[in-house]
């Protein structure tokens, strides 16, 4: 009897060890990111038994919303500016912002021929409706209207740009078919090598400017283990595999 006492004791305190070790981490992901960072946590929970919490939106709405005090302990950004400011201003760990992806922009449609290789259905400005996200707050919104500019088309295409708040929602407005194409990050339709539905242009990087996107361990998390495990698998070969397969540059 004392013996199970003593097993079962033993078997109790080995679980609470373990639940201590474990941590929970919050991370704020920019939405084109919000895929492989599904994919990355599954691995990175199973190999580190952390358990991730994602919360997925606009880097220039996070940024607001960091300054503003929300619980946010890592952030990945889709531009390196915002992080770079974010750490100027003293609310990151000092040394730990890094580049986690270089993205790549596509202009997308879910139809099967409707985009060229080449992109010269934009000069031909047969479409209604081109969906990009919010240049004020999405940095591939930004890239977006930079690759119109370099392109001359600005102005002939200002009156059918339909403007989502993300990336998520100017890809959604595409895919459900508000818009007949859009700039979307390639990461959202893309998958092992190819596109996975529709027709695509990918946009070459000389048509905008570079989308490296950075990481960063925000204040709030200086102290937690799972943030600083999290930032750390980032950088490991598992990881970058994930990356690479939705698209990215490293």
């Amino acid at each position: 009897m004392i013996k199970t006492m003593q097993r079962s004791l033993l078997a109790l305190s080995l679980m609470f060890a373990g639940s201590a070790l474990a941590d929970q981490v919050q991370v704020a992901v920019a939405a084109n990111f919000s895929a492989p960072m599904q994919a990355i946590a599954a691995e990175f929970e199973k190999s580190s038994g952390h358990k991730v919490v994602t919360s997925v939106g606009a880097t220039g709405q996070f940024y607001a919303q960091i300054k503003n005090g929300a619980p946010f302990e890592v952030f990945l950004a889709a531009d390196d500016t915002t992080p770079a400011k974010l750490e100027s201003e003293g609310d990151s760990v000092p040394g730990s912002r890094f580049t986690y992806a270089v993205g790549s922009l596509a202009l997308w449609s879910p139809k099967a021929g409707y985009v060229d290789s080449e992109g010269a259905v934009l000069k031909a400005n047969q479409f209604k409706h081109l969906s990009i996200a919010n240049p004020k707050t999405a940095p591939y919104g930004l890239a977006a209207t930079q690759v119109l500019e370099k392109l001359g088309l600005t102005q002939a295409v200002a009156g059918k740009l339909v403007e989502g708040q993300n990336i998520a929602q100017a890809h959604q407005f595409v895919a459900s078919g508000n818009a007949e194409l859009g700039f979307v990050a390639l990461s959202q339709v893309y998958k092992d090598g190819k596109i996975s539905e529709g027709s695509a242009w990918l946009v070459p990087a000389e048509l905008h400017e570079p989308i490296r996107q950075d990481a960063l361990l925000l204040n709030k998390g200086k102290d937690n283990a799972a943030a600083k495990a999290l930032l750390d698998y980032l950088r490991g070969e598992q990881a970058a595999t994930i990356i690479r397969a939705y698209g990215y540059q490293l």
